[in-house]
């Protein structure tokens, strides 16, 4: 019998600088893209002189819509949709440009976006990669700047601003003093911005991406990933000086740097800055996830969105690469002792870290601790911070005995205060011992507790358990131990 096909989504962004497109793999909580293409048709370019999507760009879109409804089409990609943003929406030949896409593809849904379903969508993606977010959302793109305010029930207010990094330039004649004082004239017309002030800023779209590339190159920052790459305020106002007074061959020289991207750095750069004094935040988060996520957790499935996206991400690394999809709830029992008073986030990652325990099972015993880590550290999906990913790496290496002092877990050494730093060495070491005691078997653990006073740290056996015991489970109590600065003893119940 046939294998029946997998389930697959594409979405294209139709942008004022680019057109990008996104096929997505099954219908789960987190999108899983298999494809992610873009190409630079700067569509909008001009279009404040002449009111007209740019002919070239025209031209090019055509060819590369073509290509990638093929391809969607090979994919088995459905639903599979086109959505249109500013310079299409405000262009005057923007209708007849999808007429014409609509001949060549027959069919296949076109929508043209207003600013507020650019918005909605945005501010749905962005909770699709961020799910707790509330706050300031700035989604840039070519031809326009989304501003979206996220409270704790969703989208709350929105506006649509000539700001993209390509009208920006137009109408500024490229010039950064003028498009200093377009952005702020723009943004002062935005009468609830007022009340996000010391509320966070999530920043979206291409132009920003570019930015958090270019910081984290230019600082040696130990994790490549923008996903909730975070600034404070003092370091984004610092960043966007940098970025302005900097020229193109100075950012070229820079590991990564996101060429096709350089020559709207500046404007990018001069709208951030300008939206940090007027709203001064709390702190500046990167996100992704945007537009065509958001499509997607609208159309695909939102029906999961209410999941937790961490444990979404932690229970299908078990079901795939783990022996037990049950001890993970043993451990997290049995680990518990150990951290009282945690925090609901230290309870949600400890979770996370007994879910993940076992993921380097099949690997080379001689890698196992590292690969372990990386697989953690770079993992694909939302709800994983840069904090979180180096715990998490931290704790997962160690307990595949890897020691803090190895070089690949540097990211971890930087990005970790001592406070984390010691609960990922405390929960690694804890489920290192508990997969001595329990060879990864549940039964074998169920024997066994772990108490914690303050004072001493004691593993108790019963009757039943005590042939596990031996010189390895002491040794890994003893460490278990010192890290916790702490006395440990073995203690034999009879008849339990």
């Amino acid at each position: 019998m046939q294998a029946e096909a997998p389930k697959r989504s594409a979405v294209v962004d139709l942008g004022s600088n680019s057109v990008r497109m996104v096929v997505f793999d099954g219908v789960s909580r987190n999108p899983v893209s298999i494809f992610n293409e873009k190409a630079v048709l700067r569509l909008g370019r001009g279009l404040t002189m002449t009111g007209r999507l740019n002919d070239e760009g025209v031209a090019m879109a055509v060819e590369v819509l073509r290509r990638y409804h093929a391809i969607a089409r090979s994919m088995n990609a459905d639903p599979f949709e086109i959505l249109a943003t500013a310079a299409v929406r405000d262009a005057a030949n923007g209708p007849d440009f999808v007429e014409a896409l609509r001949k060549e593809m027959p069919g296949v849904p076109i929508r043209i976006l207003s600013g507020v379903e650019e918005a909605d969508h945005s501010a749905v993606g962005v909770r699709c990669g961020i799910p707790e977010a509330t706050g300031l959302v700035a989604d840039i793109g070519g031809g326009s700047l989304e501003l979206i305010r996220l409270d704790d029930d969703g989208r709350e207010s929105a506006n649509t601003l000539p700001l993209g990094v390509i009208r920006l330039s137009d109408r500024s004649g490229g010039d950064l003093t003028i498009a200093k004082g377009i952005a702020d004239a723009d943004l002062s017309g935005v009468d609830w911005l007022g009340g996000m002030r010391g509320r966070t800023l999530y920043l979206v779209g291409g132009a920003f991406r570019a930015l958090a590339r270019l910081q984290i190159a230019r600082t040696n920052y130990p994790l490549n990933i923008v996903h909730y790459y975070s600034l404070t305020p003092a370091a984004a106002r610092e960043m966007t000086g940098w970025l302005i007074e900097s020229n193109r061959r100075t950012l070229e020289r820079l590991p990564n740097a996101p060429r096709k991207r350089l020559d709207d750095v500046p404007f990018a750069a001069t709208v951030l800055r300008r939206l940090l004094k007027r709203v001064e935040p709390d702190r500046v988060v990167f996100c992704v996830d945007g537009l065509r996520e958001g499509w997607y957790a609208m159309n695909v499935a939102p029906e999961l969105q209410s999941l937790d996206p961490l444990d979404t991400v932690a229970q299908d690394l078990c079901q795939r690469l783990g022996r037990s999809e049950t001890l993970p709830e043993a451990l997290f029992a049995w680990t518990a002792k150990l951290f009282p008073g945690e925090s609901d986030r230290e309870r949600r990652l400890r979770m996370t870290a007994c879910r993940l325990s076992d993921v380097g099972s099949h690997d080379h015993p001689e890698y196992r601790a590292e690969q372990t880590y990386m697989r953690v550290l770079w993992i694909q999906g939302v709800g994983f911070d840069h904090e979180a990913r180096a715990a998490l790496a931290l704790a997962l290496a160690v307990r595949y005995e890897a020691e803090p002092t190895a070089a690949f877990v540097a990211p971890s050494r930087a990005l970790l205060d001592d406070a984390w730093f010691g609960w990922a060495m405390t929960l690694g070491l804890a489920l290192r011992l508990a997969y001595s005691l329990s060879g990864g078997a549940s039964a074998l653990l169920d024997g066994t507790r772990l108490e914690h006073d303050g004072g001493e740290l004691r593993l108790h056996l019963t009757s039943a358990s005590v042939a596990v015991r031996g010189e390895a489970v002491k040794r890994r109590l003893t460490r278990l131990g010192q890290v916790m600065q702490v006395e440990t003893r073995i203690t034999e119940v009879l008849g339990g």
